[in-house]
């Protein structure tokens, strides 16, 4: 969660003023302060390959775009927003949102209004196929790669490694074809040492440990009742998503190693996805070229069992908005008189007072806090 005071998390229980700005950028320098703007919001979402994506609407049509020099267009312009609260004293305090580039300006060209959606710089790497035959030939570590590959795009990309004791294993030699996704290929470098990376609020490359929702600590309280932020929940529990065994794969032409592959069955009698128990047996499959030897899969496939055994508990809520919340924190809901975490999966910040705030939590587990 992007760090606020507790004055603004109390906040969010009561009474206040919301603020948001968006403001325009074209190569480094500001061109519109405080975009005039009737509705938009902010999704955050773990499951999309850009993090972070806006839609804004702004109802003056002199803002549509009819050249590539025009503010709005989306020849490289960037949209930079921001939500916060003015507290009663009248000072304020600002989360940013994110730096989203332009991607498709459309509306009336006499009425308005004019409709735009954004994405994160994931989308800048994305777009930026590899041209040739692409190795991590050469790099010693995986963040180094992971730099490398990035700045390839963006030469001044702020790359954040904020993993624990900000590790940089080794990385293993694997190639991509001319044509391949380059942030493909950097996420699953990122995976390789058991991270995920994204483009953050603050517009960074963030290398972060993946999310452990049973040991991990608690970014926010979202409780029902007096003082609370919860207006509504609903769950589900499917099976689908939830599996018992996991195999892992790497094959690597390019390190010149055989196929290797590692193993990794719930065996706990006591687990209900126990394999062969009840539950049945279901196999995950899971691949990479990064993985150049037997431990290596064998670890990778250890590692992935803990989350694949998870119960698939999905939890949709409407609660008061807190737009410092990112896409892998832990919050712990207090409702129905129980307490559980969960990851957060997705959300979506409104930009309007009117707008509502839905999250997508995902993998509940009991607290005993």
């Amino acid at each position: 969660m992007y760090p606020v005071s507790s004055t603004f998390l109390k906040t969010l229980a009561t009474s206040h003023t919301m603020l948001a700005k968006v403001d325009v950028y074209y190569n480094g320098a500001r061109t519109v302060a405080n975009l005039p703007f009737s509705d938009g919001s902010v999704t955050v979402d773990r499951g999309s390959k850009t993090r972070r994506s806006l839609s804004l609407t702004v109802s003056d049509p002199k803002y549509l775009p009819w050249t590539a020099a025009d503010k709005l267009a989306a020849y490289g312009q960037q949209l930079v927003v921001s939500r916060g609260i003015r507290f009663t004293n009248g000072a304020e305090e600002w989360v940013p949102l994110g730096t989203f580039r332009i991607n498709e300006p459309s509306g009336d060209v006499l009425t308005g209004p004019v409709s735009i959606t954004g994405t994160t710089a994931e989308a800048d790497i994305i777009d930026d196929a590899f041209q040739t035959v692409t190795t991590t030939r050469g790099y010693n570590g995986c963040v180094d790669a992971i730099t490398a590959l990035i700045r390839q795009t963006l030469p001044s990309a702020t790359i954040t490694n904020l993993t624990v004791g900000q590790r940089n294993p080794s990385c293993a030699v694997a190639a991509w074809d001319a044509g391949s996704d380059r942030w493909d290929a950097v996420s699953q470098i990122a995976l390789a040492m058991r991270a995920e990376i994204y483009v953050d609020a603050q517009n960074r490359f963030v290398i972060r440990d993946l999310p452990d929702v049973v040991n991990g600590s608690v970014a926010w309280d979202i409780a029902e009742g007096e003082g609370g932020t919860l207006i509504s929940s609903s769950r589900s529990m499917p099976r689908t998503g939830v599996y018992n065994a996991v195999v892992a794969s790497g094959e690597n032409s390019a390190s010149g190693m055989p196929p290797k592959s590692g193993v990794a069955r719930d065996t706990d009698p006591a687990s209900p996805t126990r394999w062969g128990g009840p539950f049945g047996k279901v196999t995950k499959f899971i691949s990479s070229a990064l993985w150049v030897s037997a431990a290596d899969c064998q670890a990778a496939a250890e590692y992935a069992l803990f989350d694949a055994t998870a119960p698939n508990v999905q939890t949709s809520l409407e609660s008061l908005p807190n737009p410092a919340l990112e896409g892998n924190d832990i919050v712990r809901l207090i409702h129905a008189g129980r307490k559980e975490r969960y990851l957060v999966q997705s959300l979506t910040v409104p930009l309007t007072p009117e707008g509502g705030f839905s999250i997508a939590l995902r993998g509940g587990k009991e607290d005993a806090a």
